[in-house]
């Protein structure tokens, strides 16, 4: 079977900034097969017309004039039960040795991390295209290595591509930006959270019924991975 993953992040300068923003650099995937792409991208664009919603979908942009456009995407998520599956990984930065364990060098810890994401949920016998938001990295060779070592590690699996563009092109890796959000929303405990914001976050809550914060590894819709870094889950 064939897959398509969309990811994105949220506080990626955890590893890096004198004064972090945040306690948890996270990073989110989207997964689906392939074959529902361009069915998922279409009701997407639908509501988009019915709501008269154009540009960007963001976590960010969420807007009390744009509530119910993001609920309705939120249940289109939900809607399509485990051929849509959500998986982040949160990093408590505070707690990373990078000298020990990265050779002091915060990029290659951020795609360590990358790893340790999309690795547990590939599956012997398909394959699989990886689309990351388009950043700049120091190192041009970054997601090469990262497909090479999620190949060498999943020998039975197709690692098809891990490819960089931008998130403007792409509107399932916009919808991962806002599951991601909302989870960051809740780890991070990013201040003081827009109404509209909320509401969303309780709409995944409701539908998950539960709480967001960190799942068992066998969740498999909307999985919430709290990594350990002294091992284990």
């Amino acid at each position: 079977m064939k897959f398509e993953v969309y990811c994105d992040e949220a506080l990626p300068d955890l590893f890096t900034s004198e004064k972090p923003r945040g306690q948890y650099l996270m990073i989110g995937a989207l997964w689906l097969p392939a074959s529902l792409r361009d069915e998922a991208k279409g009701k997407i664009a639908a509501l988009r017309a019915r709501h008269n919603v154009h540009g960007e979908m963001k976590w960010q942009k969420i807007s009390p004039s744009r509530l119910g456009f993001y609920e309705e995407i939120i249940d289109l998520f939900f809607g399509y039960g485990s051929d849509l599956r959500f998986r982040c990984i949160a990093v408590d930065h505070a707690k990373i040795n990078m000298e020990a364990f990265h050779d002091n060098d915060g990029e290659l810890g951020f795609y360590k991390f990358y790893y340790q994401l999309l690795h547990h949920w590939i599956l012997d016998f398909n394959e699989y295209v990886f689309y990351c938001d388009l950043k700049t990295n120091r190192s041009p060779t970054r997601l090469a290595e990262l497909k090479r070592v999620l190949t060498n590690a999943n020998l039975s699996a197709e690692i098809v591509d891990v490819q960089p563009l931008p998130s403007g092109q792409l509107v399932l890796m916009q919808l991962c930006d806002i599951l991601l959000g909302a989870a960051s929303s809740r780890l991070n405990g990013d201040g003081p959270v827009s109404p509209a914001k909320l509401a969303i976050v309780e709409r995944i809550e409701a539908r998950l019924g539960r709480k967001l914060g960190p799942t068992w590894k066998s969740e498999e819709k909307f999985n919430v991975f709290k990594i350990n870094l002294q091992g284990g889950w």
